[in-house]
């Protein structure tokens, strides 16, 4: 191979590699929002400011906490429970201030990976998981015989 091929490619790949998207890389945050919506007790629709005067409204799902299934429960003491987490998660914020941390691209369309905190600086994951109302490692325990 020539050494023009060769430079073309090293050249082509380091091009490639700049045009990955930029969710890609985890975004630390602080990142101030307002919530919008609270889908489920792990999931928040939020109105994010990403930077001066520009916002985007995504779906957040919150990272270190797995709470009941709302929409696809397995029994009905998950639906239940599921509604109780949902009802806890809009408690958690009052005022309807968040703020986002370590932000990472989620692997399903329209939503990203994040913590979420209230104005007060509690962590919404650690608040469900201690009010039982959420699992760590995705250990779901709501139905019996599970």
């Amino acid at each position: 191979m020539g050494e023009w091929r060769i430079l073309a490619i090293l050249v082509g790949a380091g091009l490639l590699a700049s045009l990955r998207p930029a969710f890609a890389e985890p975004l630390a945050g602080p990142v101030a929002a307002r919530v919008e919506r609270i889908v489920d007790g792990d999931t928040v629709r939020v109105r994010a400011q990403i930077w001066i005067d520009q916002e985007v409204e995504i779906a957040v799902r919150i990272d270190g906490a797995d709470a009941p299934e709302l929409f696809r429960p397995r029994c009905p003491a998950e639906k239940a429970k599921a509604l109780e987490a949902q009802a806890f998660a809009g408690a958690f914020f009052p005022d309807g201030q968040a703020v986002l941390r370590n932000v990472h691209y989620g692997k399903y369309a329209g939503r990203v990976i994040a913590q979420l905190e209230n104005s007060a600086g509690d962590d919404l994951a650690e608040a469900l998981v201690e009010a039982g109302l959420a699992a760590r490692n995705g250990a779901r325990l709501w139905c019996a015989g599970s």
